[in-house]
């Protein structure tokens, strides 16, 4: 009778340090360690079939469109109000750029490191498939031709760009204008260009050399 008891009690103590470890162990294996939600339907906005989301990612329950990856093309039409005298304008910038479900975004420019080749946004839809996007970048020494291209330049404030854009119907390109100020340390603007722009998801199949 006594043994019988104590390998209840034994197996009972054995089972408890198992349920007593399992929770680490999913942790360590990066498992969540709370509840996953069940995925479920929820239309897309503008789309007139609904779209199969996953709810347990966060911040995606109302997703927007435009949030994800792309490649932009920056191309200049005019420099200080002027037209710039070249056949269908300027690429000034070739990025990649992501924009986040929570209004922000940020650029990866295809510009020299020392230039500040990293910046950040901020952005609203401004219609069914419209957005606004208010990029303000530091900058180096950008557009200063007395700073030759293989040295680091002094600091020259910032710019800030601004982006009207519209998304195509399936979701996977967008095109719009931009308006784009440099500005010195003191607040003036010593360089303006206008131009547009256009740009194309970047999916998991996407190669390198679409980039180029």
């Amino acid at each position: 009778m006594n043994l019988r008891i104590w390998k209840s009690i034994s197996g009972m103590g054995a089972l408890a340090l198992v349920f007593s470890i399992a929770p680490a162990a999913m942790a360590q294996c990066g498992l969540p360690n709370k509840p996953i939600k069940h995925s479920n339907w929820r239309p897309q906005y503008g789309a007139t079939t609904p779209q199969l989301l996953l709810a347990g990612l966060d911040g995606f329950e109302d997703h927007e469109p435009i949030v994800g990856m792309w490649h932009a093309v920056f191309t200049a039409q005019t420099q200080d109000g002027e037209t710039i005298p070249v056949p269908g304008g300027v690429v000034i910038d070739n990025s990649v750029v992501v924009w986040h479900p929570d209004g922000k975004e940020i650029m990866n420019s295809a510009r020299s490191a020392q230039d500040g080749n990293f910046c950040l946004g901020v952005w609203k839809r401004t219609g069914e498939r419209s957005y606004l996007l208010n990029h303000i970048p530091w900058q180096g020494n950008v557009y200063d031709p007395t700073v030759p291209p293989d040295t680091i330049g002094l600091p020259q404030a910032g710019a800030q760009i601004i982006e009207k854009i519209t998304l195509s119907p399936d979701g996977n390109s967008y095109s719009g204008t931009f308006t784009l100020h440099a500005y010195d340390p003191s607040g003036n603007v010593y360089i303006w260009f206008t131009g547009t722009l256009s740009a194309k998801r970047i999916t998991p199949d996407t190669p390198f050399s679409a980039l180029l």
